[in-house]
């Protein structure tokens, strides 16, 4: 009986890490979520002001079509690329071209253009994050963040590893507040890119959040 309970205990620890371990990653990604929600305000503020100066110009039917029409071709390109249509970017857009169009289709030219606008952009953030990571394929229970996060080694030394897990070789090691950005995750590792270029996964204790 004692020894049940121990068993029991022990893995009721190790379930109870590992829930940890995911909540500090996801907590990565949320201060990230932050700082870009924070940038996209700051953004949307200045494009107001922009608009109000112009307010009686007013994008007419070519331009919202020709705009349409960029944003497609673009996110077509994001799709055709290695693992573009997983990328969170992709679904996103997706979802604005859609917006775009019912503008387009109630003939709010403007509103269409601007639409297709953010999605040419999230077009180009998804092709550098892609071409951010060499790797083809994910690794089994790796989720790719809903945004690229910013970063820095919080160790003395971070062993950066061709895995997650201990028994992946490794590749370099980081200096302490070295920039990172991260990509993805397991329930305890997070694979990220330096400013080299240079991947690989690292422990999730070994990082810290860095706001751009």
């Amino acid at each position: 009986m004692v020894v049940d309970t121990a068993r029991t205990e022990a893995a009721t620890n190790a379930q109870l890490e590992a829930r940890i371990s995911r909540l500090e990653i996801m907590l990565l990604e949320r201060d990230a979520r932050i700082g870009e929600l924070q940038t996209n305000l700051d953004a949307t503020r200045q494009e107001v002001v922009r608009n109000l100066a112009k307010l009686q110009t007013q994008a007419s039917r070519a331009e919202a079509a020709s705009g349409l029409a960029e944003a497609e071709i673009a996110l077509q390109a994001l799709g055709r690329g290695s693992g573009g249509m997983s990328l969170p970017e992709f679904s996103e857009g997706q979802a604005r071209l859609e917006e775009s169009s019912r503008a387009f289709a109630a003939e709010n030219y403007g509103g269409a253009l601007y639409l297709a606008t953010q999605v040419r952009a999230l077009a180009r953030a998804g092709q550098a994050r892609a071409a951010a990571s060499t790797s083809d394929t994910l690794e089994r229970g790796e989720t790719l963040f809903a945004t690229a996060v910013p970063l820095r080694s919080a160790a003395e030394r971070a062993n950066v590893r061709g895995g997650p897990g201990l028994g992946h070789e490794v590749l370099f090691t980081l200096d302490p507040e070295t920039e990172l950005t991260g990509h993805s995750y397991t329930s305890e590792w997070v694979r990220v890119v330096d400013t080299r270029g240079r991947e690989g996964w690292v422990f999730h204790t070994l990082v810290a959040t860095r706001f751009p």
